[in-house]
């Protein structure tokens, strides 16, 4: 039987498939650490950082698509703008929890997470040769 979509599903692939999701959470949650270390003063820890990472994109996504079902029916096309800002004002709210910190910290570990990322990509760029994700980084 040919299942296009899927592949060949077997246990080693499911536990490739799992120990693949794990090290990429780790490695996704190094520059949110990194955020977190300098914005609290070395107070936080990797395990602050795993669980923004793990629940910032879940909660963004629900709040996301359930305020644009909501208020894409009462406002009509501008709802789906504002979805985006209260599904980002949900993603600070978790880095809020997660770091034990006030709003505009939360918002600092975020936007300095996407500058060590942005960082670290060019570094491994630079001396390996490969951009994470590549097409938004010019080659060098």
């Amino acid at each position: 039987m040919f299942v296009p979509f899927i592949g060949d599903l077997t246990l080693l692939n499911v536990l490739v498939l799992v120990v693949g999701l794990v090290i990429l959470w780790v490695i996704v949650s190094i520059p949110v650490y990194i955020a977190g270390k300098i914005v609290t003063g070395g107070e936080s820890t990797l395990g602050d950082a795993m669980g923004a990472t793990l629940f910032g994109p879940t909660i963004y996504t629900a709040t996301l698509l359930a305020m644009n079902l909501l208020l894409g029916s009462v406002v009509g096309s501008e709802g789906y703008i504002w979805a985006l800002v209260l599904a980002f004002i949900a993603w600070v709210w978790v880095f809020k929890a997660s770091f034990h910190t006030g709003w505009l910290s939360a918002l600092s570990i975020a936007v300095l997470a996407i500058l060590v990322f942005v960082v670290i990509s060019l570094l491994f760029g630079a001396l390996l040769g490969v951009m994470v994700p590549a097409p938004f980084f010019p080659r060098f």
